[in-house]
């Protein structure tokens, strides 16, 4: 090889080696679309531009289209970080085998609730439902679906036989406008979406009410690909963790996350949610 080949041959395997890692001074983060993509974008805005002066590289949100996009994303490595539902973290850790890792979640999602909700007068317990219409979320929200269905079925009513029709809307605030606009008769939603509503005066709670809210369980969480290096997995935690709602710049980013703080997780804490997918047919 002459040495015109040779230098051409360390200047290209250079090139490569800055453009790599270049490449992996982007942070490429996404969320689960249970909200509109802009209400998605808005939340997360501030909480990027703290992670970014916090792990000195760029953090890059991109919205993705459904569930499934967001699991399909992490796993296949077109994603760093991903906002997940409990349900949609167990989806991803038996799609990769394992090989994501749940960093964070809010002090809240350890006993995490849905909402039932109606405009319908008639409707005043699980019961009620029986012959009615009524909406979920998405297919793989564990609060506007596995838990509403794993609950109904406790209370020995199959929504596939007991109910006239269920549809899914596809985002928790996509349940609230088709109850509210009577399209259908009930509707099941995270509690959390249902209350930030309210607080905006988005909903009118003289007409559309909650008739039942389900016992608690683990839900979100912010969740990375396992081989990830351990040192980017720390900073990352504890930049959560440091997140402090006495003082007004953190508290400006906790309120958009509904979070008072953020605490560790682990894969453990979604067993609960993984026995509850099993047994509603929708984890094989």
């Amino acid at each position: 090889m002459s040495i015109f080949s040779l230098r051409s041959v360390v200047f290209a395997t250079a090139l490569f080696a800055a453009a790599g890692a270049q490449a992996q001074q982007v942070l490429r983060v996404s969320a689960i679309p249970d909200e509109a993509p802009t209400e998605l974008q808005r939340k997360f805005k501030p909480l990027g531009e703290y992670l970014e002066k916090k792990l000195a590289m760029k953090v890059e949100f991109t919205p993705v289209t459904d569930y499934a996009a967001s699991v399909e994303g992490l796993v296949n490595g077109k994603l760093d970080m991903v906002w997940f539902g409990g349900f949609t973290f167990v989806q991803a850790n038996h799609m990769s085998k394992g090989k994501v890792v749940p960093l964070v979640q809010r002090v809240e999602d350890e006993k995490f609730r849905s909402v039932f909700i109606t405009t319908n007068k008639s409707i005043n317990s699980l019961a009620d439902l029986k012959g009615k219409t009524l909406s979920f979320g998405s297919e793989s929200s564990t609060s506007g679906h596995l838990m509403p269905r794993t609950y109904l079925l406790a209370a020995k009513i199959d929504p596939d036989t007991d109910l006239k029709r269920i549809s899914f809307s596809g985002a928790h605030d996509a349940t609230v406008a088709a109850v509210a606009g009577g399209k259908v008769d009930a509707g099941a939603l995270n509690i959390s979406v249902w209350e930030k509503l309210n607080e905006q005066k988005k909903v009118d709670p003289a007409v559309v009410r909650v008739f039942y809210t389900t016992p608690a369980y683990y839900d979100y969480n912010w969740t990375v690909r396992s081989d990830m290096p351990a040192a980017l997995q720390k900073k990352i935690a504890d930049a959560f963790l440091a997140l402090d709602s006495s003082k007004p710049e953190d508290k400006v980013i906790l309120d958009l996350q509904k979070a008072s703080k953020f605490v560790t997780t682990k894969p453990a804490n979604y067993s609960g949610i993984e026995a509850a997918a099993k047994n509603a047919g929708l984890l094989k």
